[in-house]
């Protein structure tokens, strides 16, 4: 018999921590599938927008973060350590390929429609490019075009989705936003065990395991 387990990630596409994080959550779920392959896991990820004030059409990368960290020195060092982070998990991140912070309130809404009207895997193929177009690439998502470029480029369907994209820089309301109050990516396992943080796959298998066994009353 099948034993569920529910996993939500609070997160933003802006955040390279949110990157590194999944990357985490993927090693740690490739483990517990491995050691309890009777377990089927259901996540959701869960779009908190951090940066609600910025204008739709986004501002300048470079500009936006001398300004946030105070001095291009601070940019390079905090750049530099997330370079590093990154290069743990198998990621190449290039931030001289960004050009704009975007407004990823677009980004989100049209996630969260493909949640509904996509499958689980156009979901996580929709997830993945906009990571990538991002860190990766340098596109812009806080642009229409590109983002129902990248969601057709998933097989979703652009009549479904443009709707959502109102393109004047609305925020993007979550209700259960709250729950990353301490900051994301924010991994809530059973609606009850919490974790804020790009954690390690040992601490993000130990969360699961926990989650695991408290369903089964173990220790209750």
């Amino acid at each position: 018999m099948k034993r569920l387990l529910s996993v939500e990630v609070f997160f933003d596409f802006v955040c390279p921590w949110c990157l590194i994080g999944k990357r985490q959550l993927q090693r740690a779920l490739e483990r517990l599938r491995e050691e309890q392959p009777d377990v089927e896991v259901s996540l959701t990820w869960q779009g908190v927008q951090l940066l609600p004030e910025l204008p739709a059409g986004g501002v300048p990368f470079a500009e936006f973060y001398r300004r946030r960290l105070g001095s291009e020195q601070a940019v390079l060092q905090r750049q530099r350590q997330v370079r590093e982070a990154a290069s743990l998990v198998g990621e190449a991140i290039d931030f001289g390929t960004i050009a704009r912070m975007p407004n990823s309130a677009d980004a989100h809404r049209l996630l969260q429609r493909a949640a509904r009207v996509g499958s689980a895997q156009q979901v996580e193929a929709l997830l993945e490019r906009l990571f990538a177009a991002y860190f990766h690439r340098g596109e812009d998502i806080g642009d229409r075009a590109t983002l129902l470029d990248i969601a057709q480029g998933c097989g979703l369907p652009s009549e479904a989705l443009a709707d959502v994209l109102l393109g004047d820089g609305s925020p993007f309301i979550n209700a259960g936003a709250g729950m990353a109050a301490n900051g994301v990516p924010c991994f809530v396992f059973d609606q009850h065990l919490y974790l804020s943080g790009a954690q390690s796959p040992e601490v993000l298998l130990g969360a699961l395991r926990a989650a695991l066994a408290r369903s089964a009353g173990v220790g209750a």
